[in-house]
């Protein structure tokens, strides 16, 4: 499948809708609590920048996600998500390769992510792209709801 993946303020429309309906899935799966939610305002902060992926003949919004920086060179993987009709095409592993081409020329030495224990299809996407699981990362609680990945990456120079 083609699409386009581009940076895009998460203050839009389509943005909010996008996001509204991961929340819903997450809290579906997930108790609130061990929900780790970001909002399209906190997604508009000048340390985080959204990737949007769109369907090229229609414009429409497939997917998204988020790099989130952290001091020491940390970078996080955050609000991954594809609508459930444009799944299995491969739009997760385009916006996460964006997202880790976008770290690896700022400089960022690692990037770390913390999903869901009933995402089965996210930890394919995530270990198909290097991650490897890990114990807790950043400030996250040691859980039973969490699955946390990392991946070091290849400073340029």
């Amino acid at each position: 499948m083609s699409v386009r993946v581009g940076i895009e303020s998460p203050l839009t429309d389509d943005m909010r809708a996008l996001v509204g309906e991961l929340n819903a899935v997450l809290l579906e799966l997930t108790p609130p609590e061990f929900c780790f939610h970001m909002s399209v305002e906190e997604m508009a902060g000048s340390q985080t920048t959204v990737f949007v992926a769109r369907d090229p003949a229609s414009g429409e919004a497939l997917g998204c996600g988020a790099l989130l920086r952290h001091p020491d060179g940390v970078g996080e993987v955050k609000r991954m998500y594809t609508r459930p009709q444009a799944r299995a095409r491969g739009i997760g592993r385009a916006i996460l390769e964006r997202i880790e081409a976008l770290a690896e020329a700022e400089g960022v030495a690692e990037l770390v992510l913390e999903t869901g224990d009933r995402h089965p299809a996210a930890w394919r996407v995530y270990e198909r792209g290097g991650f490897v699981r890990c114990g807790p990362v950043l400030d996250y609680p040691d859980s039973s709801y969490s699955v946390f990945y990392r991946k070091a990456l290849t400073r340029r120079t």
